[in-house]
């Protein structure tokens, strides 16, 4: 199915936010800067925040020139509820969607709509050297943005932080699924948008810097939590086309986090310890991914 050739009226930018008041100013700032000619406005999701960011948002500065809108999305946790929220409040017929702990590139939302006329969803994508320092960089390595990301070695995936759809490929899909409330809904929407027959396009332009997290702690949370993810999502497809995974592949993983752990002089190990953790982790939450969706994703 190819969409029919369409320019947006009104775009609607939707950013689900949580404990975001300290960082959510730099992203609301980067889209009162974006070059796009065209209507637009902005939705802030909250979910569950107890920072006080929908006080920080009354009345603020950038309020008119972003017709800026905050709503509650606090009775079901996770970030696929507060897209979900924003998408039925929203009054475009494009969807655009960012974080609230990155900043959008001033040409990110001319990218995004420039790409839709005959697609029916938009990925964007990201990077990372902006807002985060160079040994922060080295943990989570991203690809040039011209390359376009392989979901399981598959079909194209998307970035929820950096993503357009049409209005009407959200009433097809009927929005994020929310049963993925730690992380995966953006993997998910993409295999349902691919399976589904619609068509995705590559905005390489449509670029948003991203905050990675910054201590080993946290990075290890995170990827836990995305490794048992990707798990979820791999049980949920893998009858319909995803690649298996092969068995070896995880003795070969162990054995290269053996061979590049932290207990070695970086130099020797040729690994930053920051992106071993990630590794490490997201095997780890791969692992826990499998015993609880009773599947095999190492």
């Amino acid at each position: 199915m190819t969409a029919p050739a369409r320019v947006p009226s009104f775009v609607s930018v939707i950013i689900p936010a949580y404990n975001a008041r300290h960082l959510i100013d730099t992203q609301l700032s980067a889209l009162a800067a974006q070059n796009y000619l065209g209507e637009f406005e902005v939705i802030v999701s909250d979910n569950c925040s107890t920072d006080g960011l929908q006080e920080h948002l009354a009345d603020h500065p950038l309020e008119h020139a972003l017709s800026l809108t905050v709503i509650d999305s606090s009775t079901v946790p996770g970030a696929a509820h507060a897209r979900n929220m924003g998408i039925a409040r929203a009054k475009g017929d494009f969807l655009a969607f960012c974080d609230a702990d990155d900043q959008a590139h001033q040409g990110w939302l001319s990218a995004l709509v420039e790409a839709a006329p005959g697609s029916d969803a938009v990925a964007g994508t990201v990077e990372t050297h902006t807002l985060n320092s160079a040994e922060v960089q080295r943990w989570l390595p991203m690809p040039d943005p011209s390359e376009r990301p392989m979901l399981f070695g598959w079909k194209p995936s998307i970035f929820s932080g950096s993503f357009g759809m049409w209005r009407t490929t959200s009433d097809a899909l009927e929005g994020f699924d929310e049963n993925y409330a730690r992380g995966g809904e953006d993997n998910d929407l993409a295999l349902r948008i691919h399976l589904a027959g619609l068509s995705l396009a590559h905005a390489p332009a449509a670029l948003v810097s991203v905050r990675l997290r910054s201590t080993f702690g946290d990075v290890w949370r995170q990827m836990v939590k995305y490794g048992e993810a990707d798990a979820k999502v791999y049980a949920a497809y893998v009858d319909r086309g995803i690649p298996r995974r092969p068995r070896f592949a995880v003795a070969l993983e162990i054995l290269r986090l053996t061979l590049t752990n932290p207990l070695l002089p970086q130099r020797v190990s040729g690994t930053s310890r920051g992106h071993w953790v990630q590794s490490s982790a997201h095997l780890v939450g791969r692992a826990i991914g499998s015993i609880r969706y009773r599947t095999y994703f190492l």
